[in-house]
């Protein structure tokens, strides 16, 4: 068979993924784009144009401006607790234990699950009557308050018993076994989002820590053999020689939790759909919310819009960093 010199271009082998990426990705882009600049509700075939005016309405909503605080809420959280909870395993787990393989496959497992699956498993145990938290934050209780009244009144013990009931109690938990057993965590406007958040952290540990190991194990060890020689042992070797090599995994770690931070949907939708009172709002849950239960569309579009504006700029910096370095 006679091949033509258009079959042996790159461009026969292009055609369809970039026939697919058009009509997956950049014309669904630049509908919404220009989506949000109409008041279309999704069902009518007429919409109109109202230009800069969904716009307008978005920057004079307080219910965005709360879902845009709840997303630089995970943002930071996000940065803090997964990221050095998955370092801290990765460093832990880089060497020889008991039962390494084990522990990585476990701390790994809940980001093979479902989002959906965990959300369940999170109200599960946050349930107010059933749930595992509550019974036990009623055992606990129940132990402190024994331990606190049938213990002397005087020493060490009984000082920090006391101080351990009244710094839950300055959290909004209560110290009483029984009111424990009904605490509503995704019911309370003061804790429903520490409870998602608590969730989230629990699914991205993991896959932080996948990340740092891959960086650990690349690592050259000849560099790590020569310090050690130099002197260099525990927190010195860390944090002078080991944390600098990874800085490349840092930045890839820095950039996808802001990305994920910013599209989180899945927990928020299922455990809460942003209530009480828009305490748990995101902007993905608020964008959803908008076009497919108020029939907002075009809103809904204003809202994409500037969700996709503020997670450009992480990718934008990655793909500088990634330039500069890969130039460097």
């Amino acid at each position: 068979m006679r091949r033509t010199p258009w079959l042996q271009s790159p461009a026969a082998f292009l055609w369809l993924p970039l026939l697919l990426y058009t009509v997956w990705v950049i014309y669904p882009t630049f509908s919404t784009i220009l989506l949000a600049f109409s008041d279309w509700d999704g069902v009518s075939p007429q919409w109109g144009w109202v230009g800069l005016g969904n716009f307008r309405r978005l920057f004079q909503d307080p219910a965005f401006y709360q879902a845009l605080k709840n997303n630089l809420i995970w943002l930071v959280v996000f940065l803090a607790i997964p990221t050095s909870g998955g370092l801290f395993l990765a460093y832990l787990l880089n060497h020889p234990l008991p039962l390494d393989r084990f522990l990585k496959v476990s701390f790994y497992l809940p980001l093979v699950l479902s989002p959906t699956v965990i959300a369940l498993v999170w109200a599960w145990i946050y349930h107010p009557q059933q749930g595992l938290l509550n019974s036990a934050l009623a055992t606990l209780l129940a132990f402190l308050v024994w331990a606190w009244i049938y213990h002397p009144q005087q020493g060490l013990l009984n000082s920090a018993l006391a101080t351990l009931l009244a710094f839950l109690r300055s959290l909004g938990l209560p110290v009483d076994p029984e009111a424990a057993r009904s605490l509503g965590w995704l019911g309370d406007p003061k804790l429903a989002l520490g409870a998602i958040l608590a969730a989230a952290c629990w699914r991205q540990v993991g896959y932080v820590m996948i990340l740092y190991l891959a960086g650990l194990k690349t690592l050259d060890p000849e560099v790590v053999e020569a310090a050690q020689v130099d002197g260099a042992t525990g927190w010195i070797l860390f944090w002078r020689v080991i944390f600098p090599l990874l800085m490349p995994i840092t930045t890839l770690i820095v950039v996808i939790s802001t990305v994920d931070s910013f599209r989180s949907f899945d927990l928020v939708y299922i455990l809460t759909r942003g209530g009480p009172f828009h305490s748990t709002e995101v902007l993905a849950n608020y964008m959803y919310l908008a076009a497919f239960h108020d029939y907002q569309m075009g809103y809904a579009a204003a809202i994409a819009v500037v969700l996709m504006a503020i997670t450009i700029v992480p990718i934008a910096f990655f793909l500088r960093y990634t330039v500069r370095r890969e130039e460097g």
